[in-house]
């Protein structure tokens, strides 16, 4: 039976250290403060902020939430981007997408400050992660991924990973933030032929399709770890990964489960992402 690289345990060693620090912030007079974007009422958004605020809240830092109708325009949206960006008092922003129809994502990720894009959403954080430099911040999700491995000892150099998935949230910049941990990336997409001939050669792979099943147990071999970023829910109504882990977990060496994985380390990280914006304001 696999390891079991449980979420919970990084991110509470994780909170623990930012609790810390948004204490030292606020003996100095800084309250750190993110703001939560949303437009309508999608469930998985919604449960998403509930968990990220009561992270935020048991961590000592402050949300301020902009909620705008299902009907809100695309101006309206830019307009509460602005009125953020102008806001001192707010550090970091999380903006849910994607947005209704017809909205221009591009433009209006552009219109946000990048200092306070902790969600990794803005092409200035996005080449911060295709350059290797600190320049504004990951995406969440992708980064949970990293500091999962990283938590449990894996190291990464000379291994060969696949990332089942190129979104521009997790698929490709996870891909490229293994690349420059010197590892070797195969990023697989809807196109790609044969999936399988592709995961018989890694030593990691993470899958973030968003596909219930996708990964079953004749993709997988014993020595393997596998990190499910996929978040579903299966014809029982149960919450459930992109990765079979009943037959999975039987063959590979360590797996993450659904829930207590990858998602219990990104509201964490979303934190650790406003602390960061807190502390580099102070300076």
């Amino acid at each position: 039976m696999a390891e079991i690289l449980d979420g919970k345990e990084v991110a509470a060693r994780l909170t623990e250290e930012l609790i810390m620090r948004a204490e030292n912030l606020k003996s100095r007079g800084v309250v750190p403060k993110l703001a939560i974007v949303r437009v309508g009422e999608r469930v998985s958004d919604v449960k998403y902020e509930q968990s990220a605020a009561k992270k935020c809240a048991k961590i000592g830092i402050e949300v301020e939430l902009f909620h705008l109708g299902g009907e809100a325009s695309q101006e309206e949206v830019l307009r509460t981007i602005e009125t953020v960006n102008r806001d001192g008092s707010i550090h970091g922003c999380l903006i849910f997408r994607p947005f209704p129809e017809g909205f221009d994502d591009a433009l209006i990720r552009s219109k946000l400050d990048p200092d306070k894009d902790v969600d990794g959403i803005t092409n200035g954080s996005l080449s911060g992660v295709f350059t290797g430099t600190r320049t504004g911040y990951t995406p969440c999700t992708a980064d949970a991924c990293m500091r999962i491995l990283e938590h449990y000892g894996y190291g990464l150099e000379g291994k060969n990973v696949v990332v089942i998935g190129a979104s521009l949230v997790v698929g490709r910049p996870l891909g490229l933030m293994f690349l420059t941990r010197e590892a070797t990336v195969s990023l697989c997409h809807i196109k790609t032929r044969d999936v399988k001939r592709y995961c018989d050669n890694a030593d990691i792979i993470v899958s973030a399709v968003g596909h219930a099943g996708l990964v079953t147990r004749d993709m997988v071999k014993p020595g393997q770890t596998v990190i499910d970023v996929g978040i579903n829910v299966n014809k029982e109504g149960k919450l459930c990964g992109d990765v079979d882990f009943d037959g999975v977990s039987k063959i590979v060496d360590a797996i993450t489960p659904v829930p207590r994985g990858v998602g219990s380390v990104t509201t964490s990280v979303l934190a650790m992402h406003t602390i960061e914006a807190a502390e580099a304001a102070r300076v």
